[in-house]
Order: C-alpha cells, then sequence, then structure tokens
C-alpha cells in the first residue's frame, strides 16, 4: 500500500511544525508524521520562545509567517526583557508559556492548515532510487512517496537515555527513539551526532 505527497516531514517539533505549515501554505500537498499526535508541538523542558541568540531566531520564524511568534503570543504567561540594563545590541525578549496550551494551539493551527495532512508513525526508512529519495516506509511497511523529505527528528533520532549506569534507548520522556533512520542515514554516509541535555532529580 502507498500515497503520495510532494513534501514529507519527518517529525513534529518546533522546527518541523513550521517546516510543514511553509510547504503546505506554499501549495504543496505535505504529510507531517510524528511518533504520537499528542506530543506535536510539545514544550518538553522549560517552556520559553525567546532568549539570548533564540529570540532572533523566532523574529525571523515571525518575519517569514511562521506560527510560533504567533502561538506564544496566544499561550504566554510571562514575558521579559532580558540585560534590560545594558544596551540594546544585547537585550533580548523571552516569553514563558503555558506548555500544553502552546501545543494545543500549535496542533489545531497543524490540524487546519489546508494541504496539511498529519500521521501517527515511526518512519523507519528513506527509499532511494538512482540515488535519489523518492519516498519512505514506516514501521508497518506503508510507503508514501514524496518529491521531498524533511527531516527534523530533533532529540528523537537515536535517542539515548542514561539513568545512573544504564543506558536505554528512547525519546523524550519515556516516547520511542528513531533508531531505524538513524541507522540508515549512517549507512548513506552522514555524520549522525547526539547533543546532550541534563537533568538532576533531588529528593
Amino acid at each position: 500500500m502507498s500515497d503520495n505527497y510532494d513534501i514529507l516531514v519527518i517529525g513534529g517539533g518546533h522546527a518541523g511544525c513550521e517546516a510543514a505549515l511553509a510547504s503546505a501554505r506554499m501549495g504543496a500537498k505535505t504529510l507531517l508524521f510524528n511518533i504520537n499526535l499528542d506530543s506535536i508541538a510539545l514544550m518538553s523542558c522549560n517552556p520559553a520562545i525567546g532568549g539570548l541568540a533564540k529570540s532572533q531566531l523566532v523574529k525571523e520564524i515571525d518575519a517569514l509567517g511562521g506560527e510560533m511568534g504567533k502561538v506564544t503570543d496566544k499561550t504566554a504567561v510571562h514575558f521579559r526583557l532580558l540585560n534590560a540594563s545594558k544596551g540594546p545590541a544585547v537585550q533580548s525578549t523571552r516569553m514563558q508559556c503555558d506548555k500544553q496550551l502552546y501545543r494545543l494551539t500549535m496542533k489545531a493551527t497543524v490540524e487546519n492548515q489546508q494541504n496539511l495532512h498529519i500521521r501517527q508513525a515511526m518512519v523507519e526508512s528513506l527509499i532511494i532510487e538512482d540515488g535519489r529519495v523518492i519516498g519512505a516506509l514506516d514501521s508497518s511497511g506503508f510507503f508514501y512517496g514524496a518529491k521531498k523529505i524533511i527531516i527534523t527528528t530533533g532529540t528523537f533520532l537515536n535517542g539515548l537515555v542514561h539513568i545512573g549506569t544504564s543506558q536505554t534507548p528512547s525519546g523524550r520522556a519515556g516516547e520511542l527513539a528513531s533508531v531505524g533512520l538513524a541507522n540508515q542515514l549512517k549507512q548513506l554516509g552522514f555524520d549522525v551526532g547526539r547533543g546532550k541535555k541534563g537533568s538532576n532529580l533531588y529528593s
């Protein structure tokens, strides 16, 4: 079985939502994958948008017609101008959002966007013919044909969680890691690294 799209976006975090919305608004038939549809645009740690260096990126997304700034305006609970006592060159805005309201608002925006479809699935591999990607297979073996594929998997790509001395393949907060796709990208010659985020729990 198969289905065909202009663009596949793998991963429904901040980058995936913006990429999917942008392509759909440009008239491309777009499919957004996420392992769990209830975690689209989930803010996993500090629910902040902006801050030093990052607020510039948010403003650029906003200038290009993106949704992050709009959803932040709708869901913010606290606003702060960082480095207010210093010059404007080092000042930066930061908004703290209602974590669940941000997720639900962005999810509703994605769900209601024309030309944009969403699918709860784990993409296991890309399908390549004559050196070009022509689609992807999910974990059930379903084929999705596409002219282009955008990968925005974030920390889920070959994700690993360290708890004490044990290591477990995992995405965020017990979700599944994207291992099959990571292994294929390595085989294709891509350098697949891993960022580190740490959490300390105190009793």
